[in-house]
């Protein structure tokens, strides 16, 4: 492993930093320092893509021997992108306009290792279904987590049982980083794997 370049994560997430160290991954964190686009005007893969590159490329351009893994999640509930909300009033109508309907997760992952110009690009989509819950119900769950950091107001990982009925697809790609793709690229393009305990 020691001839394995550095890995660093582009993120100030703590979710992502979670899923990473629980897959068992050596690394270090680096907050990209940049201002995410949050045109929901643009198509969701386009968005999260842009973002995800964006913020890779910043953090690559400090550490060009590093291999960088930068991340953006948002949630697609029909035709309408839901990110971060601005404040706990939007927060509100979030969560209520996902309120026993279904809605898609996207995350788009890019990896860069500048002075070896290796680029990856991956974005990963999951079926969230939410279970109906009444206002009160609702407010309840807001009371027990932090929505103002997630997009779409809420967090699989937090109390997530309490308004999700199913997941279809990655579990850890609505937390933030899909990590069975984002282990098999890690892997296949840069030799980079777990740790063994």
């Amino acid at each position: 492993m020691s001839d394995a370049p550095l890995l660093i994560l582009a993120s100030g997430s703590p979710r992502r930093r979670d899923l990473l160290e629980e897959a068992g991954y050596r690394f270090q964190v680096e907050n990209p320092g940049i201002e995410e686009n949050e045109d929901t005007s643009l198509p969701i893969r386009q968005l999260t893509a842009e973002n995800a590159r964006d913020k890779a490329v910043a953090v690559s351009g400090r550490f060009p021997d590093a291999v960088v893994v930068a991340a953006d999640t948002l949630v697609l509930l029909g035709d309408t992108v839901l990110s971060k909300p601005a404040d706990r009033a939007e927060a509100t109508r979030m969560l209520a306009s996902l309120n026993g309907r279904s809605h898609e997760v996207f995350t788009a992952v890019a990896m860069r290792r500048a002075t070896t110009e290796t680029a990856v690009d991956l974005t990963v989509t999951t079926a969230v279904h939410f279970r109906n819950l009444t206002s009160d119900e609702q407010a309840d769950y807001h009371s027990r987590i932090d929505p103002m950091d997630k997009a779409g107001a809420y967090a699989a990982q937090d109390h997530g049982a309490l308004i999700i009925d199913r997941i279809e697809g990655s579990m850890s790609n609505v937390i933030g980083l899909p990590m069975d793709e984002v282990a098999a690229a890690l892997r296949e393009h840069f030799g980079i794997k777990p740790v063994p305990r």
